[in-house]
């Protein structure tokens, strides 16, 4: 059932900021990949086929998630949770371990990383919890209750708990934002909000003590906390990310002329530290423009939330604002020093296909929703 159950108009604001990220994205990654140091060896032009071909794939899942029934989206919702959940446990039964961690699963020359469709898995899957927990109240404004809670967070718990065992740090703390920021919309009391951060404190204290995280994870955390403790190792990446990103001045060094890229000194420049390419070469006025563009995004999210008619496209509008936004903060946060190296893409941005397709099928639902209300 490929149609919309009402004919309204796209979000052409929305279409717009990401078309124009669709447009930065190859080209930074081309021009990061130039010096052949990326994962392989391989040179710009195949990176930037991979990546063209990444956003097309992914452009075909915003269509289809556009012109989706709505009811039919609902109904999905539950196999799209469970098929992410299987991709975590195939993920750690088969899956290929690099960086430390294992998170990719390997068919043939495609790998796909089954966390970030756990991101969008989650929220949809919370969103529809709570609409059908207040629909059947009559009500379309909730007040979360004990049971609404427990509801939400048994689904969070079994991705969460298969992410951590990989481990995929990044992940981790952006899902645990993005459901913090799901049930804030919710309608969850503050105090309750309150409890579950201190709880998520003593969370983390007790994954560190137990040595789930790799050396070389709590070697980024202390290198973010004192950065001239290891300038040589664990702070390389952001000396270096600092060094790039300062060099590109107001208006950067012209794309595919940054100094610091074509040197390769940026380990993981076209995915982790994608947004030191758009600083040297683009300078300033070019991490405005993404900067700006992820905005714009976010205010579409958040429009999109307070016009939906029901719970289920208010909660999962509001939680795919907060997931671009706290990634995209985190991505940049990472670059210029100001948060810990965590491994996290920059949303619509970064290379990669699971990410890619995560995000724009995010659109297109976000696409949907508006559609219903214009």
């Amino acid at each position: 059932m490929i149609r919309a159950g009402r004919r309204g108009g796209a979000d052409w604001w929305l279409f717009a900021a990401v078309g124009g990220l669709m447009v930065i994205s190859p080209l930074v990654v081309w021009s990061a990949t130039q010096n052949g140091q990326a994962d392989g060896g391989a040179g710009g032009v195949t990176y930037l086929v991979k990546q063209l071909i990444n956003i097309a794939i992914g452009l075909v899942l915003m269509v289809v998630a556009m012109r989706t029934d709505y009811r039919m989206i609902r109904l999905l919702t539950p196999i799209v949770y469970l098929g992410s959940v299987l991709g975590l446990i195939l993920v750690l039964a088969i899956g290929t371990n690099v960086n430390g961690h294992k998170a990719w699963i390997q068919f043939g020359p495609v790998s796909i990383q089954p966390a970030e469709f756990a991101k969008l898995a989650v929220v949809v899957s919370m969103a529809l919890v709570i609409a059908e927990r207040s629909e059947r109240r009559g009500r379309t404004m909730h007040v979360v209750t004990p049971r609404d809670l427990l509801a939400m967070l048994a689904l969070v718990v079994p991705p969460a708990l298969l992410i951590i065992l990989q481990p995929d740090l990044g992940t981790e703390i952006v899902l645990g934002v993005t459901v913090f920021g799901v049930l804030a919309v919710a309608g969850t009391p503050a105090k309750w909000l309150a409890g579950m951060a201190a709880t998520t404190l003593v969370g983390i204290a007790v994954v560190v003590q137990a040595h789930v995280l790799k050396q070389y994870q709590i070697d980024r955390f202390m290198a973010f906390t004192n950065p001239n403790l290891d300038r040589q190792g664990a702070g390389f990446n952001v000396q270096q990310a600092k060094i790039a990103i300062g060099d590109g001045g107001w208006f950067g060094q012209g794309l595919f002329h940054g100094q610091v890229t074509r040197s390769g000194l940026v380990p993981e420049q076209h995915t982790d530290f994608i947004f030191t390419v758009v600083g040297e070469e683009l300078g300033l006025i070019g991490a405005l423009v993404v900067v700006g563009l992820l905005g714009v995004i976010l205010w579409r999210c958040l429009v999109i939330a307070r016009n939906s008619p029901d719970m289920f496209g208010r909660v999962c509008a509001a939680g795919f604002a907060t997931w671009f936004g706290f990634e995209a903060f985190e991505n940049a946060g990472m670059c210029v020093g100001i948060m810990p190296v965590t491994g996290v893409p920059m949303p619509f941005v970064s290379y990669g296909g699971s990410a890619m397709f995560a995000c724009l099928a995010a659109v297109g639902l976000l696409q949907n929703f508006h559609r219903r209300t214009s």
